[in-house]
């Protein structure tokens, strides 16, 4: 049944004042010193109330690249999102827990021949291309599929420049769309990605302008253009960017450029701005050494600032903390368990590996930690349990209204339900479900 748990998850109830926190306390106490992942999904069900406010004529598909734990894809196939795959194991993922085809764009401009016939053998027909060669390719092997035609836009506000490796570029979209249509394919709509973490709100209403163009260019070879994907890079926190302000902005160019009476349909790709905020990560110290600094004042040992303290934790950057090396400017936390020490030093926190790039910090003044001592590290959700594939054992913990709720059938948001989402607030008040993964 579409958005119905994982059969191997364990459930148990958040009653009597039992918070997330505690479950972490817990977790701590029963597990080994292995690194584990606590997920508050209240944080998603927030982010979709407030997208659906904010955005109520762009419907999210969400990045499953960015976290692919079954439960959060169940749990928003439960909302009523659809979901943006790049790979033939994602749309697996996607149909072995009851999302529909129709519901999944194939969001690769690039594909491999075997997961273009995949798609076709399993009824995925929207997919993502922007140059001849795929084209090529999707004729001999999903000659049924509906095109959407990636356009590269400015993505010079962005932290992450996807455009460098993907779109096509406006003087070459002609092209591409005569080569479509000789090959008698069917393309439907345009998408675009500004680019992840992009700072700049305007950046949409130019790159929702670019594709008016494209789409006037497609009508006038006589293709039916009905979708526009606005794509993703929306944060999850309000730290680098303000979502009011680039809905705010993307509503405006929408109304200008897609009129709700011109009938085409908006849907996005965010990933991170769901699952972010959700999910906190612990990790352990597994080592520590100390460094006397080499300063003519250096004659207190006992003074912080005469010593840098150096920590090895059991997670790293070629593990969930990979973000380290692909968004430098995503600036990573970490908050001891329990305070216990006042006097704070200059640290530097490394990975478990022996590479010499496995640094996760530095410059970072922390009490000093004792091996076996736990850290904290929130706003972990976008991007680590995806990219780290380990065997994950879910352990899940939900309040008893969401017990009700998770009959699946039975899941409604106050807005689908009619409801205004600033006087509902039940649903709001008290973690919404959580579980660990190690």
């Amino acid at each position: 049944m579409p958005g119905s748990l994982p059969v191997n998850q364990n459930i148990e109830i958040l009653e009597n004042g039992k918070t997330v926190r505690d479950v972490i306390d817990s977790k701590i106490k029963e597990l080994d010193s292995a690194p584990f992942f606590v997920a508050n999904l209240d944080c998603v069900l927030k982010a979709h109330l407030r997208w659906t406010k904010n955005l109520p004529r762009v419907k999210p598909f969400y990045a499953v690249k960015c976290n692919d734990t079954p439960t959060v894809v169940s749990m928003l196939s439960a909302l009523g999102t659809g979901f943006d795959c790049a790979s033939k194991g994602e749309i697996q993922l996607a149909l072995s827990l009851g999302v529909t085809p129709d519901k999944i764009i194939y969001a690769n401009p690039t594909k491999p021949s075997y997961h273009i016939k995949y798609a076709a053998s399993q009824g995925v027909d929207t997919m993502t291309f922007d140059n001849e060669e795929e084209l090529l390719k999707i004729s001999s092997f999903h000659a049924q599929a509906k095109l959407v035609l990636r356009i590269a836009v400015d993505h010079s506000k962005s932290l992450k420049k996807l455009n460098l490796k993907f779109g096509a570029t406006l003087s070459s979209a002609g092209k591409l769309l005569e080569r479509a249509a000789q090959l008698g394919l069917q393309v439907i709509g345009v998408s675009f990605h500004v680019g992840c973490l992009c700072t700049d709100s305007l950046t949409f209403k130019r790159a929702i302008a670019d594709s008016r163009h494209v789409f006037d260019m497609a009508k006038s070879l006589g293709f039916k253009m009905s979708l526009l994907d606005i794509g993703g890079g929306f944060s999850g926190t309000d730290c680098f960017v303000n979502f009011d302000e680039f809905s705010e902005v993307i509503n405006e160019s929408l109304d200008e450029f897609f009129p709700s009476e011109s009938g085409v349909r908006i849907i996005a790709e965010p990933g991170r701005y769901f699952v972010e905020s959700a999910f906190t990560l612990a990790v352990n110290v597994i080592a520590k050494r100390t460094v006397m600094n080499e300063t003519e004042d250096s004659d207190n040992t006992e003074s912080g600032p005469d010593r840098t303290m150096e920590y090895y934790i059991n997670d790293g950057v070629f593990g969930s903390l990979s973000s380290v090396l692909n968004f430098p400017e995503v600036k990573i936390e970490p908050y001891l368990h329990r305070v216990k020490r006042d006097l704070k030093y200059k640290s530097v926190i490394w990975g478990p590996t022996c590479d010499s790039l496995d640094k996760v910090l530095e410059n970072y003044w922390i009490p000093e930690l004792r091996v076996g001592d736990w850290l904290l590290m929130d706003n972990a959700g976008a991007y680590t349990l995806s990219i780290c594939k380990v065997p994950l054992n879910a352990n899940l913990i939900l309040t008893q209204l969401l017990e009700q709720m998770l009959k699946f059938d039975k899941l409604r948001t106050p807005l689908q339900d009619g409801m205004n989402p600033k006087t509902s607030h039940r649903s709001l008040t008290t973690p919404f479900l959580a579980f660990f993964i190690k």
